[in-house]
């Protein structure tokens, strides 16, 4: 059997190990447009910001070695040009040479990946305007900088490569500034967590020009200007745009596959495409979303990974399949972790779902034992049915561990009620006794069980301030000094029983509290004495920094000027 695979990296690297672990005769041949057959490409921003400091560790394979141990030919800076289903061949051109051929399959499989997004700007190949995809972009970018010593640098995208670009760029002394068309960075997150994401940028210096669109570039006195719809342009010594990724699947779609989101390569559940004998993977390809069951387009290593596994099993004779991806990720922001899993509350409305959060902020291990801080956790469940659907953490230690108790959860289709009950490892330097995963769980499990009325930030403005129900805060008197909503009472928890009288009877109360616990405190307090009562999700100290966020954002859109 002849296997002939377009593409390395994830997908593909992994296809052609796991064929030989499982058939020691087939001949496998895979070809690749670029120099690199497995490289790190999650760290090459790392590379560029001297985090690694190595290039050769980034290329985990190289074809000698690859051969050496799998017997695979491995062919770099050859690139497939067109399929031929009827022949089962692929016509090949070495980039080097420039010579031209066909090469015959019995399987093929296509790992094409994805290339930048790359809008038809006008000024976009500029010379001092990158992208960030490949090895030889990491190394093109590296040259550039320890060559010219850039002062300034435009990154257009607030993405993944977007931020990992920013702290990299930042740590090299940079001037750094994100231009992106949406109100938030990190689309995946909500835009009430993206907040915690925003402020950690900008205590590191970067700006943040958010709400805003790239129009082009212009090179003008040995430094591009940026032009902005609506705004004054920016000026910086490079750019890199880092708007996103498309699936590459024009070859794909010459050849008659069938294509879906975004032009993306539909596969079933054993990474079979439309044409008998062709299978295909990673960032090309489209995927099911475990939460909501509709098909999307989720570019992720770990994926790319299992797909070709998959596939190489479905090959050699196994049954694998694919069950479907829920976009779990993590991301280094500075000093502090960002994490999601599932869908985000914005996400699993625009999907018909009746979805509900709980949000609260605990620290990272035993608040006794020192060194513990404190994160921020938006889980966001089904009303009614208690499913699971997705979570965000922003925080410092501890967030990636609970990320994955969640995304497993998901993946088992556990209630959130359930995560109550789920058995985690305690000691006081790691986590607390009722793990943050348990509290969400409790806080869930109230909602149920209807000990826990809640109200939501989206409510604040539409809280009547006429004397029809009653504010309450109940922070202590130096905390609410310091800030608080306009319209609340401050009763502290602590004298909430003795302090009744400033209560009046029959009226709903909403109360908020510093994180949430001592207004849920002060809600029993009065539930138990016959007040109906509403705890504010999140706490002030959320309510604080997203609406400083918001206003940052609001005030720079209005004025023109870096938020």
């Amino acid at each position: 059997m002849k296997i002939v695979i377009v593409g390395g990296v994830a997908g593909g690297a992994t296809v052609a190990a796991r064929i030989r672990r499982l058939d020691e005769k087939a001949e496998i041949v895979v070809f690749e447009r670029s120099g690199y057959i497995s490289y790190a490409n999650c760290g090459l921003p790392y590379y560029i910001g001297d985090v690694i400091t190595d290039a050769e560790v980034l290329t985990l394979q190289t074809p000698e070695s690859f051969y050496l141990r799998f017997r695979v030919d491995m062919k770099v800076h050859h690139e497939v040009t067109a399929i031929h289903p009827d022949k089962k061949t692929v016509s090949v051109k070495n980039l080097k040479t420039g010579e031209e051929f066909e090469e015959s399959y019995d399987k093929l499989i296509l790992s094409p990946g994805a290339k930048p997004t790359q809008p038809r700007f006008p000024g976009a190949d500029l010379e001092k305007v990158f992208t960030l995809r490949t090895v030889e972009d990491t190394l093109r970018i590296k040259k550039h900088i320890n060559e010219n010593h850039p002062k300034s640098v435009v990154l257009a995208g607030g993405g993944f490569i977007g931020l990992e670009l920013a702290e990299n760029l930042r740590e090299l002394g940079m001037e750094v500034t994100i231009v992106e068309y949406a109100k938030q960075l990190m689309n995946p997150f909500d835009s009430d967590m993206a907040s915690f994401i925003h402020n950690e940028m900008r205590e590191h210096g970067v700006k943040l020009v958010l709400g805003r669109a790239v129009e082009g570039f212009e090179e003008k006195a040995g430094c591009i200007k940026v032009l902005l719809k609506d705004d004054a342009p920016l000026y910086a010594d490079m750019v890199v745009l880092a708007i996103g990724v498309t699936p590459d699947t024009a070859l794909a779609k010459e050849a008659g596959l069938e294509l879906g989101v975004k032009d993306a390569i539909v596969v079933n559940d054993r990474m079979e495409t439309s044409v008998p004998d062709i299978y295909a993977a990673g960032d090309a390809v489209q995927v099911k979303n475990i939460v909501t069951g509709e098909d999307a387009l989720i570019s992720l290593a770990g994926p790319a990974n299992k797909q070709g596994r998959i596939i190489a099993d479905n090959i050699c004779g196994l049954d694998s399949r694919y069950k479907g991806s829920q976009g779990s990720s993590v991301i280094k922001v500075f000093d502090v972790t960002a994490a999601l899993t599932g869908i985000n509350e914005r996400c699993a409305k625009a999907a018909g779902l009746d979805a509900d959060t709980v949000i609260l902020s605990p620290m990272s291990h035993a608040s006794y034992y020192p060194g513990g801080k404190v994160m921020t956790m938006k889980v966001v469940f089904e009303k009614g049915t208690y499913r699971l659907l997705g979570a965000q953490i922003v925080g410092y230690e501890g967030v990636d561990k609970r990320i994955d108790v969640l995304a497993t959860a998901i993946r088992a289709g556990m209630k959130a009620t359930d995560l109550k009950d789920i058995d985690l490892a305690y000691a006081p330097p790691y986590s607390s006794a009722k793990d943050t995963v348990n509290m969400a769980g409790f806080m869930i499990d109230n909602i149920a069980k209807g000990v826990l009325k809640q109200w939501h930030l989206d409510d604040v403005d539409k809280l009547p301030r006429d004397g029809s129900v009653t504010l309450l805060d109940t922070r202590t008197v130096g905390e609410y000094s310091r800030g608080h909503i306009d319209g609340f009472k401050n009763i502290p928890v602590d004298e909430l029983r003795e302090r009744f009288d400033e209560v009046e009877e029959g009226k709903p109360v909403y109360v908020i509290c510093q994180s949430g616990l001592r207004s849920y405190i002060a809600s029993r307090i009065l539930e138990g004495n016959g007040y109906t009562s509403y705890n504010f999700a999140g706490g002030f100290r959320f309510y604080d920094a997203v609406m400083n966020d918001r206003a940052l954002i609001e005030r720079a859109t209005a004025c023109g000027m870096d938020n």
